[in-house]
């Protein structure tokens, strides 16, 4: 491994929700590496987004070693000049917007970062007409279609001109157009990214390596095989299980 590469680094990252006596992460290990292009599909519960939050400190494992940029990141206040450089897509768009209007949501992180208003105004500007979903600026953003909040948050995280993103189920709620924007719009930027997803053609156009996850822990793409599986015969209405 070329460490000079080397943005994100977890090492036997243990981590159980309070209360309950199930390790949602078991000694997980993660490498992302400048340039990656990452995708990881695994079934509800499997701790993806578990996983995402504790890489921006939002969950604070039981024990392990969290290392980004080549710091060892342990308190709150480590985490905090990290997350301005590390854009995370929410699952739910309603949880990452919050401001009146759509200019206003993706000029919240510049003006957070220290642009000036007309600075922030100008960079909101600039990434929604990237995103193709200019002329929108003085919506009201909880009035706008589920679609339509997805890009808004990816805007708003793209603004902050990240090293890295984190994107969980970023196709959630898009039909095939608005899917097809979001697939151009990933693979024309120069950016590391981990993407979650359920949707297979999704993250195969998108990713260079598909990981999964079970037991808390990762499997790579030497450990595993992700296909599409369609098949037709008699018995496909009844309960069946395919070994």
């Amino acid at each position: 491994m070329n460490n000079k590469k080397n943005i994100i680094r977890l090492k036997n990252i243990t981590f159980s929700y309070p209360g309950s006596d199930i390790c949602t992460l078991d000694t997980l290990d993660l490498e992302i590496n400048k340039g990656d292009r990452l995708g990881m599909m695994a079934p509800n519960g499997s701790g993806k987004t578990t996983l995402l939050h504790t890489i921006m400190g939002l969950c604070k494992p039981d024990s392990g070693v969290i290392e980004i940029f080549g710091k060892r990141l342990k308190q709150e206040k480590d985490f905090t000049p990290i997350r301005s450089k590390i854009g995370l897509l929410f699952q739910d768009s309603d949880d990452q917007l919050f401001c009146p209007t759509v200019l206003e949501d993706v000029a919240f992180g510049p003006l957070n970062l220290g642009f000036s208003q007309q600075d922030a105004i100008d960079i909101a500007k600039t990434t929604l007409e990237k995103l193709g979903i200019q002329g929108v600026e003085k919506n009201v953003t909880h009035r706008m279609s589920g679609g339509q909040k997805r890009l808004i948050a990816l805007a708003a995280v793209l603004a902050m001109e990240p090293e890295v993103l984190l994107l969980d189920e970023p196709t959630a709620g898009l039909d095939n157009r608005v899917r097809e924007k979001l697939i151009n719009i990933l693979n024309g930027l120069d950016i590391t990214y981990l993407v979650i997803s359920h949707d297979f053609d999704f993250i195969k156009a998108v990713t260079d390596k598909i990981y999964s996850m079970e037991s808390g822990k990762i499997l790579t793409d030497e450990k595993i095989h992700i296909h599409r599986h369609e098949h037709i015969h008699k018995h496909g209405k009844r309960p069946h299980v395919h070994k």
